[in-house]
């Protein structure tokens, strides 16, 4: 997959979220103790936006904020139902303050 520049470091601050959209997909890119994840931006129960979800960072999980379900940061896992399908995760990256994130249409 080519890597693409979608940002900055500074567009997602520690502990922070922020929706990019690539390619016309939105992705949610987190920043969790200078981890970055990237995982598709919609609930793949409800259509809902992931990166308005609450961010647990002691769990690595993202929680939908239309029914509840925690995602896995790292695989896009669910955890709880209602939600049962993963969403897509990416791989992201810093190159300085540059953020790139590993993308294919």
């Amino acid at each position: 997959m080519p890597a693409m520049q979608i940002g900055s470091l500074a567009d997602v601050p520690e502990g922070g979220v922020r929706r990019f959209d690539v390619g016309g997909v939105p992705l949610a890119v987190f920043n969790v103790g200078g981890a970055l994840y990237a995982l598709a931006d919609t609930c793949s129960h409800a259509n809902a936006s992931l990166s308005a979800g609450e961010v647990d960072v002691d769990e690595l999980c993202v929680v939908c904020p239309l029914h509840g379900s925690p995602f896995d940061l790292r695989s896009g896992k669910p955890r709880t139902l209602p939600a049962f399908m993963p969403v897509a995760t990416y791989k992201v990256w810093a190159e300085g303050d540059a953020l790139f994130v590993e993308y294919t249409a």
